[in-house]
């Protein structure tokens, strides 16, 4: 594994923020995180996993060994007459991962569909769209633990999910490095249409007999038309969490908000953060390189030349007005580094 100074990371955010690591390298094998893991031990170093740099925003230079994961490969490991279990390399885009699912029949990804970013970052954020979570296909990941160099072997009870949440984020952070993920997809799809505007975007293409190819079509035809390209425009997709708050706030604001949308859920109602950013004024706002997306006020830009320290300072301010406006916190989906 060759390690590298002083390197530019602008080619490996989505944002496209121009900030260096001090140490840059590549790992298409465990060995090679061991590797790495060494390495940064003997220099003191803090050691930082790169995916697809979708979620984070580079706000300074990273005094740190930054790893982009390669980790590579798609392997059956199992089948029955209802599922197929799939063993993915952390390192494998997202995306490429849902196509050969779709092109075998296979169930249970295809509401995911182009979601940037790569697979071992799924179960750390529990990725998830238009009603589908990465936790209803998850079987199992393993994760190299960074202080015994051992593999250990995570089932979904371990990993904690929550709403973009896992126990990699938290309790666990920075304790392992995820090398596969197996997922459990299905033979005989169960297709979910409910959410968003699936149904709509299918009867305007239209399907009459949906599909797990015409699931996909319809989600990637939706997003393409909502969220900018990061190869044209620097972005990270959605920058916030839609908030879930208690019913009794949400029949309050209601009653000053009658347009006010929202979704129940177990602890609450589930606000879309968008609705709530763009009546705060914000949608389609530009400072200087950086700004709020015209099409969808959940996404924060960089037009070019952006830093991410602007971004920090714009989403803090976005966060302010809305806890101002409606009494509601927004968190951030983005890592800020």
């Amino acid at each position: 594994m060759k390690i590298q100074e002083n390197i530019s990371l602008k080619p490996y955010n989505t944002f496209g923020i121009d900030k260096k690591a001090r140490f840059f390298a590549i790992a298409s094998s465990i060995d090679d995180f061991r590797q790495a893991i060494s390495f940064a031990e003997k220099n003191g170093i803090e050691l930082f996993v790169l995916g697809g740099g979708s979620n984070i925003l580079l706000t300074s230079d990273q005094d740190k060994l930054v790893v982009k994961n390669e980790l590579k490969g798609i392997k059956v490991t199992g089948s029955d007459e209802d599922f197929v279990w799939v063993k993915v390399g952390a390192g494998e885009i997202w995306h490429d991962l849902v196509r050969y699912a779709i092109s075998q029949n296979w169930g249970g990804i295809e509401n995911l569909s182009l979601i940037p970013g790569t697979v071992g970052a799924s179960p750390m954020q529990n990725i998830g769209a238009y009603g589908v979570e990465i936790k209803d296909v998850f079987d199992n990941l393993e994760a190299l633990h960074r202080k015994s160099g051992e593999i250990h072997q995570f089932q979904s009870p371990d990993c904690e999910f929550g709403y973009r949440e896992s126990v990699f984020k938290h309790r666990l952070k920075n304790q392992y490095i995820i090398t596969s993920v197996t997922f459990k997809l299905s033979k005989k799809p169960q297709l979910n249409t409910a959410y968003g505007a699936i149904q709509e975007t299918l009867k305007a293409m239209n399907t009459e007999i949906p599909t797990v190819k015409a699931i996909s079509d319809a989600v990637i035809h939706i997003r393409l038309s909502k969220l900018p390209d990061p190869a044209k425009i620097g972005n990270a997709g959605s920058f916030f969490k839609n908030p879930t708050i208690s019913s009794a706030q949400f029949e309050e604001l209601q009653s000053n908000f009658p347009s006010i949308p929202g979704y129940p859920n177990k602890e609450g109602v589930k606000v879309p953060a968008g609705w709530l950013i763009e009546q705060a004024g914000w949608k389609g706002r530009k400072f200087g390189e950086v700004g709020v997306h015209d099409k969808q006020a959940l996404v924060l830009v960089n037009y070019g030349n952006g830093d991410g320290a602007a971004i920090e300072e714009l989403s803090k301010k976005i966060q302010k007005s809305v806890e101002e406006k409606f009494g509601i916190k927004l968190s951030p989906e983005v890592n800020f580094l």
